[in-house]
């Protein structure tokens, strides 16, 4: 399931060839449940994206990671839902809590983009809506011609 908005706005529109998405955050759709480390994740993730099964690592990384995991699925997800793929994704701008989460963030991007990264913005803000337990935002930015 794609995330619904929480106020009044788009999650993504199309316009002629480009595919906009407004920023995204790691919420489970269905329950409003924010993503707030691996146990959020579906089985067989938190492995895969950093998890190392100790515990002081785990809840310092797992935010940030389970975070930049879920919200780049749920881009390739929009993605796949416009027509397209995340290999259509040409810009992100990415908004941290705290710039210090980037390079765990970018391990996470690489997953995604194995061959070309996106052009990149990457800024630290003071604060995220709905909660103090988000801790990264990113809106992106596809080229998909229409099919005619």
């Amino acid at each position: 399931m794609i995330a619904k908005p929480l106020a009044r706005y788009s999650s993504w529109l199309r316009r002629g060839d480009f595919i906009f998405l407004s920023g995204m955050i790691a919420v489970e759709p269905a329950s409003g449940k924010i993503i707030k480390g691996f146990e959020d994740l579906p089985d067989g993730i938190g492995p895969t994206i950093g998890k190392t099964g100790e515990f002081s690592v785990d809840i310092k990384d797992g935010p940030v990671l389970a975070q930049s995991w879920y919200v780049l699925d749920s881009i390739s997800r929009i993605m796949t839902e416009a027509g397209g793929s995340i290999d259509d994704v040409f810009k992100l701008v990415q908004y941290f809590r705290n710039l210090s989460d980037f390079p765990r963030y970018n391990n996470i991007r690489r997953m995604f983009f194995p061959n070309t990264l996106p052009i990149s913005t990457v800024v630290e803000v003071s604060a995220m809506m709905p909660s103090d337990d988000i801790v990264i935002e990113i809106e992106a930015t596809a080229f998909l011609p229409e099919k005619k």
